[in-house]
Protein backbone atom coordinates (compact mmCIF):
# COMPACT_ATOMS: atom_id res chain seq x y z
CA UNK A 1 0.00 0.00 0.00
CA UNK A 2 1.04 3.70 -0.79
CA UNK A 3 0.37 7.30 0.71
CA UNK A 4 1.50 10.39 -1.03
CA UNK A 5 0.04 13.73 -0.49
CA UNK A 6 0.72 17.00 -2.23
CA UNK A 7 -0.39 20.43 -0.47
CA UNK A 8 -0.40 23.22 -2.63
CA UNK A 9 -0.52 27.16 -0.57
CA UNK A 10 0.40 30.71 -1.39
CA UNK A 11 4.15 30.37 -0.32
CA UNK A 12 4.45 26.80 -2.66
CA UNK A 13 4.11 23.36 -2.54
CA UNK A 14 4.48 20.60 -0.33
CA UNK A 15 5.35 16.65 -1.63
CA UNK A 16 5.38 14.02 1.08
CA UNK A 17 5.60 10.33 0.16
CA UNK A 18 6.17 7.17 2.40
CA UNK A 19 7.92 4.37 0.68
CA UNK A 20 6.26 0.45 1.25
CA UNK A 21 5.31 -1.75 -1.37
CA UNK A 22 4.56 -4.85 0.32
CA UNK A 23 4.49 -5.40 4.12
CA UNK A 24 4.16 -9.04 5.51
CA UNK A 25 5.44 -11.26 8.32
CA UNK A 26 8.83 -12.19 6.89
CA UNK A 27 8.72 -9.07 4.28
CA UNK A 28 8.68 -5.58 3.71
CA UNK A 29 9.67 -4.33 0.85
CA UNK A 30 10.38 -0.63 -0.25
CA UNK A 31 10.57 1.55 -3.06
CA UNK A 32 10.86 5.07 -3.69
CA UNK A 33 7.21 6.55 -5.26
CA UNK A 34 8.81 10.15 -5.46
CA UNK A 35 10.30 11.53 -8.32
CA UNK A 36 12.28 14.68 -9.19
CA UNK A 37 12.39 16.10 -12.90
CA UNK A 38 13.82 19.42 -13.42
CA UNK A 39 16.41 22.17 -14.95
CA UNK A 40 17.73 24.76 -12.06
CA UNK A 41 16.13 28.38 -12.96
CA UNK A 42 13.77 26.90 -15.96
CA UNK A 43 11.21 24.16 -13.93
CA UNK A 44 10.69 21.44 -11.64
CA UNK A 45 8.69 19.19 -11.26
CA UNK A 46 7.88 16.40 -9.31
CA UNK A 47 6.00 13.06 -9.54
CA UNK A 48 4.72 10.82 -7.18
CA UNK A 49 3.08 7.58 -7.53
CA UNK A 50 0.68 4.78 -6.28
CA UNK A 51 -0.68 1.75 -7.44
CA UNK A 52 0.72 -1.25 -9.44
CA UNK A 53 4.90 -1.42 -9.26
CA UNK A 54 4.68 -2.81 -12.71
CA UNK A 55 3.01 0.14 -14.40
CA UNK A 56 4.45 2.53 -11.88
CA UNK A 57 8.28 1.73 -12.71
CA UNK A 58 7.00 1.36 -16.43
CA UNK A 59 5.70 5.12 -16.20
CA UNK A 60 8.60 6.55 -14.79
CA UNK A 61 11.44 4.36 -17.08
CA UNK A 62 9.60 5.96 -20.47
CA UNK A 63 9.67 9.63 -18.75
CA UNK A 64 13.03 9.21 -17.92
CA UNK A 65 13.71 7.98 -21.48
CA UNK A 66 11.97 10.34 -23.22
CA UNK A 67 13.76 13.46 -21.39
CA UNK A 68 17.59 11.04 -22.26
CA UNK A 69 16.57 10.61 -25.63
CA UNK A 70 15.14 14.25 -26.09
CA UNK A 71 11.41 13.27 -27.40
CA UNK A 72 9.14 15.80 -29.07
CA UNK A 73 6.71 15.64 -26.01
CA UNK A 74 8.46 15.40 -22.48
CA UNK A 75 8.45 16.35 -18.81
CA UNK A 76 11.60 19.39 -20.29
CA UNK A 77 9.52 20.55 -22.83
CA UNK A 78 6.05 20.58 -21.66
CA UNK A 79 4.37 24.22 -21.69
CA UNK A 80 2.54 24.29 -18.40
CA UNK A 81 1.32 21.67 -15.64
CA UNK A 82 -1.78 20.61 -17.67
CA UNK A 83 0.26 19.01 -20.16
CA UNK A 84 2.39 17.08 -18.41
CA UNK A 85 -0.76 15.64 -16.91
CA UNK A 86 -2.12 14.42 -20.23
CA UNK A 87 0.97 13.30 -21.08
CA UNK A 88 1.82 11.06 -17.71
CA UNK A 89 -2.02 9.91 -17.79
CA UNK A 90 -0.88 8.50 -21.69
CA UNK A 91 1.62 6.71 -20.80
CA UNK A 92 0.10 5.36 -17.63
CA UNK A 93 -2.74 3.88 -19.73
CA UNK A 94 -0.81 2.69 -22.35
CA UNK A 95 1.79 0.62 -19.51
CA UNK A 96 -1.69 -0.46 -18.13
CA UNK A 97 -2.74 -2.15 -21.27
CA UNK A 98 0.66 -3.34 -21.67
CA UNK A 99 0.91 -5.55 -18.66
CA UNK A 100 -3.04 -6.39 -19.04
CA UNK A 101 -3.59 -9.88 -19.72
CA UNK A 102 -6.53 -11.13 -21.30
CA UNK A 103 -7.80 -13.81 -18.12
CA UNK A 104 -5.19 -12.03 -15.21
CA UNK A 105 -7.15 -10.74 -12.07
CA UNK A 106 -4.28 -8.93 -11.41
CA UNK A 107 -5.06 -4.86 -11.06
CA UNK A 108 -2.57 -2.63 -13.56
CA UNK A 109 -3.57 0.16 -12.47
CA UNK A 110 -1.86 3.06 -11.07
CA UNK A 111 -2.39 7.18 -9.91
CA UNK A 112 -0.09 10.20 -10.20
CA UNK A 113 0.31 13.15 -8.26
CA UNK A 114 2.86 15.75 -10.86
CA UNK A 115 3.55 19.44 -9.49
CA UNK A 116 5.75 22.06 -9.28
CA UNK A 117 6.48 25.05 -11.49
CA UNK A 118 7.00 25.81 -15.05
CA UNK A 119 9.18 29.07 -15.92
CA UNK A 120 6.89 32.25 -14.32
CA UNK A 121 3.42 30.01 -14.61
CA UNK A 122 1.52 29.94 -11.56
CA UNK A 123 3.07 26.59 -8.89
CA UNK A 124 0.16 23.41 -9.15
CA UNK A 125 -0.70 19.92 -8.24
CA UNK A 126 -2.46 17.62 -10.49
CA UNK A 127 -4.02 14.05 -9.48
CA UNK A 128 -3.75 11.45 -12.73
CA UNK A 129 -6.47 8.45 -12.59
CA UNK A 130 -5.86 5.47 -13.61
CA UNK A 131 -8.07 6.14 -15.99
CA UNK A 132 -5.91 9.25 -17.32
CA UNK A 133 -8.07 11.90 -16.65
CA UNK A 134 -7.27 14.55 -13.53
CA UNK A 135 -8.06 17.14 -11.38
CA UNK A 136 -5.93 19.91 -9.44
CA UNK A 137 -6.31 21.29 -6.05
CA UNK A 138 -8.75 24.32 -5.06
CA UNK A 139 -8.87 26.88 -2.72
CA UNK A 140 -11.30 24.96 -0.43
CA UNK A 141 -9.30 21.93 -1.13
CA UNK A 142 -5.70 22.84 -1.49
CA UNK A 143 -4.18 19.61 -1.40
CA UNK A 144 -4.34 15.65 -3.29
CA UNK A 145 -3.99 12.26 -1.88
CA UNK A 146 -3.49 9.18 -4.00
CA UNK A 147 -2.89 5.57 -2.04
CA UNK A 148 -4.40 5.06 1.48
CA UNK A 149 -5.86 8.47 2.14
CA UNK A 150 -8.68 8.05 4.70
CA UNK A 151 -6.47 7.59 7.96
CA UNK A 152 -4.33 11.29 7.03
CA UNK A 153 -7.00 13.47 5.48
CA UNK A 154 -9.06 15.00 8.81
CA UNK A 155 -5.92 16.76 9.63
CA UNK A 156 -5.60 17.99 6.46
CA UNK A 157 -9.19 19.51 6.25
CA UNK A 158 -8.85 21.28 9.70
CA UNK A 159 -5.49 22.48 9.21
CA UNK A 160 -4.56 24.03 5.84
CA UNK A 161 -6.04 26.88 4.05
CA UNK A 162 -3.88 29.07 1.00
CA UNK A 163 -2.05 31.13 3.57
CA UNK A 164 -0.70 28.40 5.69
CA UNK A 165 3.26 28.58 5.92
CA UNK A 166 5.15 26.43 3.68
CA UNK A 167 7.04 24.80 7.38
CA UNK A 168 3.35 24.30 8.97
CA UNK A 169 2.12 22.86 5.60
CA UNK A 170 4.79 20.31 5.58
CA UNK A 171 4.45 19.35 9.58
CA UNK A 172 0.73 18.83 8.46
CA UNK A 173 1.66 16.52 5.61
CA UNK A 174 4.21 14.41 8.04
CA UNK A 175 1.50 14.09 10.46
CA UNK A 176 -0.98 12.99 8.11
CA UNK A 177 1.72 10.69 7.26
CA UNK A 178 2.11 9.85 11.15
CA UNK A 179 -1.68 9.10 11.39
CA UNK A 180 -1.90 6.81 8.01
CA UNK A 181 1.37 4.61 9.34
CA UNK A 182 -0.29 4.02 13.07
CA UNK A 183 -3.61 2.93 11.20
CA UNK A 184 -2.20 1.15 7.99
CA UNK A 185 1.13 -0.99 8.46
CA UNK A 186 1.57 -1.33 4.92
CA UNK A 187 2.22 2.57 4.83
CA UNK A 188 5.50 3.15 5.80
CA UNK A 189 9.32 4.81 5.86
CA UNK A 190 11.38 5.62 4.58
CA UNK A 191 9.44 8.93 4.42
CA UNK A 192 9.85 11.88 1.80
CA UNK A 193 8.65 15.23 1.84
CA UNK A 194 9.80 18.16 -0.36
CA UNK A 195 9.38 21.36 0.35
CA UNK A 196 9.37 24.29 -3.33
CA UNK A 197 8.95 27.44 -2.58
CA UNK A 198 7.10 29.50 -5.18
CA UNK A 199 9.17 31.01 -7.42
CA UNK A 200 12.67 29.41 -6.55
CA UNK A 201 12.27 27.04 -9.68
CA UNK A 202 14.89 24.63 -7.38
CA UNK A 203 13.99 21.65 -5.45
CA UNK A 204 17.21 21.95 -2.47
CA UNK A 205 14.64 21.01 0.42
CA UNK A 206 14.37 17.19 0.30
CA UNK A 207 14.24 14.90 3.75
CA UNK A 208 14.56 11.49 3.79
CA UNK A 209 13.44 10.10 7.26
CA UNK A 210 14.51 6.38 8.08
CA UNK A 211 12.40 3.82 10.13
CA UNK A 212 14.92 4.62 13.10
CA UNK A 213 14.17 8.68 12.54
CA UNK A 214 14.78 10.96 15.55
CA UNK A 215 12.87 13.12 14.24
CA UNK A 216 9.79 11.08 13.06
CA UNK A 217 9.97 9.26 16.89
CA UNK A 218 9.39 12.68 18.11
CA UNK A 219 6.65 14.02 15.99
CA UNK A 220 4.70 10.96 16.85
CA UNK A 221 5.39 11.00 20.66
CA UNK A 222 4.59 14.76 20.72
CA UNK A 223 1.55 14.43 18.57
CA UNK A 224 -0.03 11.61 20.74
CA UNK A 225 0.80 13.86 23.89
CA UNK A 226 -0.83 16.80 21.84
CA UNK A 227 -4.44 14.55 21.45
CA UNK A 228 -4.41 13.01 24.67
CA UNK A 229 -4.21 16.49 26.58
CA UNK A 230 -6.76 18.02 24.06
CA UNK A 231 -9.10 14.99 24.15
CA UNK A 232 -9.16 15.25 28.24
CA UNK A 233 -10.19 19.09 27.60
CA UNK A 234 -13.03 18.57 26.37
CA UNK A 235 -16.19 19.56 27.47
CA UNK A 236 -17.83 16.89 29.48
CA UNK A 237 -21.28 15.20 28.09
CA UNK A 238 -23.16 16.01 31.07
CA UNK A 239 -22.28 20.11 29.83
CA UNK A 240 -24.77 18.95 26.68
CA UNK A 241 -27.72 19.38 29.28
CA UNK A 242 -27.03 23.43 29.26
CA UNK A 243 -28.13 23.80 25.61
CA UNK A 244 -29.21 20.26 24.01
CA UNK A 245 -32.53 18.91 24.76
CA UNK A 246 -33.67 15.42 24.95
CA UNK A 247 -36.01 13.70 22.59
CA UNK A 248 -38.94 13.77 25.80
CA UNK A 249 -38.41 17.46 26.37
CA UNK A 250 -38.69 18.62 22.35
CA UNK A 251 -41.82 16.62 22.35
CA UNK A 252 -40.55 13.70 20.08
CA UNK A 253 -41.32 10.14 20.77
CA UNK A 254 -38.60 8.04 22.93
CA UNK A 255 -37.77 5.03 22.17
Amino acid sequence: MTYCVAISVNDGIIFTSDSRTNAGVDQISTYSKMHRFGIDGQRQLVIMSAGNLATTQGVIKRVRADIKNNEPVNLMNVADLEEAADYLGEISVAQQKKHDIEGSTVNHEASFIVGGQIGDKTPAIIMIYPQGNYITSSDTTPYLQIGESKYGKPILDRILTPETSLDTSALCALVSMDSTMRSNLTVGPPIETVIYEKGSLKLNRHYQFQADSAFLRELNKSWDHLLQEAFRNLPPIKWSENWDQSPDESGEASS
